[in-house]
């Protein structure tokens, strides 16, 4: 059964930031898995927006990556689906705003999830948007 769609992020891009996270949002209890839906609407400017998906194991004292999505200077829409259910094969050493662009770490699901993002370059007209499909 899927749960209602939680939007994680919801942000309009102007100036640099570096390692900002946005709200947290709890996931329902059961989740297994989630598709995540990054939307970057792109305006003029900038050069680098980067948003790392991340959750919790801990009610949110620490955070870890576990999706990365990259974003330049095209509108693009990205699709991420990670499953709390997956087998890890060795030992994770959890990240906090530098895992690789463009990868994921399957097989860790907390109970919340936020978005911590960084941009470089000034933006105008330009969106960022996470969305999450609890399953």
């Amino acid at each position: 059964m899927t749960s209602p769609a939680k939007t994680i992020l919801s942000l309009s891009i102007t100036t640099p930031n570096t390692a900002v996270a946005g709200d947290t949002i709890a996931l329902p209890n059961g989740t297994r898995a989630v598709n995540l839906l990054a939307k970057f609407t792109y305006g003029s400017g900038g050069t680098k927006t980067t948003a790392y998906v991340q959750t919790s194991l801990d009610g949110g004292t620490t955070w870890i990556d576990i999706a990365c999505v990259t974003f330049t200077t095209a509108s693009a829409n990205k699709l991420i689906n990670l499953s709390g259910l997956t087998a890890l094969g060795t030992v994770y050493t959890p990240t906090d705003g530098t895992l690789t662009d463009d990868t994921t770490k399957d097989g860790i699901l907390g109970d919340l999830l936020r978005v911590k993002y960084t941009t470089t370059g000034t933006y105008a007209g330009t969106t960022l948007g996470v969305v999450a499909y609890p399953r």
